[in-house]
């Protein structure tokens, strides 16, 4: 008599803590740069000292938004115990552009950072994957189980990503105001990051080890959005 097989385990609200305290922390920067740009013309007016520091409202909201960034890393080592690779870089990216807008007071730098970072991930995947090595999966290999051939095709996906993502952000912030690139970036970018990760659930179910369970969609998008801030 045959024995049936166990079901899978459906992942539960548990599961999908960690990756959901990951999204939190690396949106929240974002949504306070927003929130900051939006003000930053009454703030400035509210305190002219600020003005002798900030010229334009953008460039207010990127030294907040650095702060931001800092406070999210801190926080995401005493809560997670870990900082991602991939929000690590970026942070350090945030704060290198971020000082060089101070610096020059031009928001030149900040608006160049989304497309450095994400031809800079795309580059190292693409280049990964010329030279044989799928190194997406050290970044995501203790949260997903892929045979070689998911590993590959998941990384030569992220990697076209970041570039299209790049482009995206220079089609942006040339053509339309910094109000306008400043809420692209946060209600635009994150969303389509987090639709391009869940459109990636069938591959990362079609490749999955046997005896693993299928990947929750939540989950999926949860990790997959984290690759852009």
């Amino acid at each position: 008599m045959a024995q049936s097989q166990p079901k899978p385990a459906e992942a539960g609200i548990e599961d999908l803590k960690p990756a959901l305290t990951k999204l939190s922390l690396e949106l929240g920067p974002l949504v306070v740069f927003f929130i900051v740009n939006a003000q930053g013309e009454n703030i400035l007016e509210a305190f002219p000292g600020l003005q002798t520091w900030f010229s334009q409202p953008i460039i207010f909201a990127t030294a907040v938004f650095m702060v931001a960034m800092a406070i999210s890393l801190v926080l995401s080592k005493l809560i997670l115990k870990s900082i991602p690779v991939m929000p690590l870089v970026t942070g350090v990216v945030v704060l290198v552009f971020g000082g060089m807008t101070l610096y020059f007071q031009d928001a030149l730098f900040i608006k160049l950072k989304p497309t450095i970072t994400n031809v800079l991930f795309g580059s190292v995947l693409l280049g990964g994957l010329a030279f044989g090595h799928s190194l997406l999966r050290y970044v995501f290999g203790e949260v997903y189980k892929l045979q070689d051939r998911g590993w590959y095709l998941m990384t030569l996906r992220w990697g076209v990503f970041f570039f299209v993502l790049a482009a995206i952000n220079e089609i942006v912030w040339r053509n339309f105001s910094d109000d306008f690139w400043v809420a692209f970036k946060v209600w635009g970018i994150m969303p389509l990051t987090m639709a391009f990760a869940m459109s990636q659930l069938p591959l990362l179910n079609k490749y999955a080890p046997r005896e693993e369970p299928p990947v929750s969609p939540v989950k999926a998008a949860a990790e997959g959005a984290q690759t852009e801030v």
